[in-house]
């Protein structure tokens, strides 16, 4: 003989009243058979027989008033906000919290949760904490090239991009091509504008930052051998060239990083008429990614960030 299981709430409620609807047992005896309480199997037979098999189906406990509930035109900031900029909860809640609006960053997900404003791919990691070294200010530049998508005037164009790991401090520049004379054009602009000393520089084992993967280079014969223009523009101003593991691209992530958003945040939402257009626009993105509340700096934006740390020798190009 084979026994049917309930497969939902309301089938595995009337499985339980029924013996006693049927006058085959009591309440009592069912409430020692089974892991439900009396009062339960009380109350389900009681919204059995006021309203049937729609009596059964679970009801949602949430309660119908809070009285410390978010006031509507909080939630309204909220989600206008999350449709504006993209924010995360964090982020709203310190962008909230310098207007002089005081809501919890879990609050803020609730809000956006419910509103069904949440990201559906995010699945819930395993959280590793790691010890990090504190860096100051220009200890390590990461440096890399993202290519804009699309063309513009049916030409390609790409962007250079120096980000600071210890501040996330960013400078962007469009080129129309991408070589070693360009790259040290950069990294000039770069230190032309960043207000701390460059001690260091890393970037990926592309032929715009080295020579080390060239066939030439790999030669026994030394004398063969040629120091990258980069690396000597390094080595003239005291600045140390770091390379990731070829084919590691994390070990760059915190630029990265920085690329998503610009993808996400930038690229995606804008359309260029010229070229023109394009540097003026990556010009106030720039700045407002600089002048943006980060996640790893907590709550704190570049600028700010660099404020807290004591000035040091600024970079004089020759």
């Amino acid at each position: 003989m084979s026994i049917k299981m309930s497969q939902t709430i309301q089938e595995e409620r009337f499985r339980v009243i029924k013996p006693i609807l049927d006058r085959e047992t009591s309440i009592k005896d069912s409430a020692k058979m089974s892991p439900y309480s009396e009062r339960s199997i009380k109350r389900w037979l009681s919204n059995y027989r006021k309203y049937g098999m729609k009596g059964l189906i679970p009801k949602s406990t949430e309660p119908k008033t809070q009285p410390a509930e978010t006031p509507i035109w909080i939630k309204e900031r909220v989600v206008e906000v999350r449709k504006r900029t993209r924010k995360c909860a964090l982020k709203i809640h310190w962008q909230l919290e310098k207007e002089g609006i005081v809501v919890h960053e879990r609050t803020v997900g609730k809000i956006l949760k419910k509103e069904d404003l949440v990201r559906k791919y995010r699945v819930k990691k395993i959280k590793y904490k790691y010890i990090k070294a504190e860096r100051q200010p220009g200890e390590l530049m990461e440096i890399d090239i993202k290519y804009v998508p699309g063309r513009i005037a049916n030409k390609r164009y790409y962007q250079y991009t120096a980000i600071d790991v210890a501040s996330r401090w960013r400078y962007l520049r469009v080129f129309e091509e991408q070589s070693s004379y360009h790259s040290i054009l950069f990294l000039e602009d770069v230190m032309k504008r960043f207000k701390h000393k460059i001690e260091s520089i890393k970037t990926d084992n592309g032929a715009v930052f080295t020579n080390r993967y060239l066939g030439s280079y790999r030669r026994s014969d030394l004398s063969s051998r040629q120091l990258h223009s980069l690396d000597k523009f390094c080595a003239k101003h005291n600045i140390i060239h770091y390379l990731i593991d070829p084919g590691k691209p994390a070990q760059n992530g915190t630029v990265e990083r920085s690329h998503r958003s610009d993808q996400e945040s930038f690229y995606d939402r804008n359309k260029f008429k010229s070229i023109t257009d394009l540097k003026k626009k990556i010009i106030v993105w720039n700045d407002y990614y600089n002048n943006l509340e980060h996640c790893g700096l907590d709550g704190k934006t570049p600028n700010e960030m660099l404020k807290l740390f004591k000035l040091k020798v600024p970079n004089v190009c020759a």
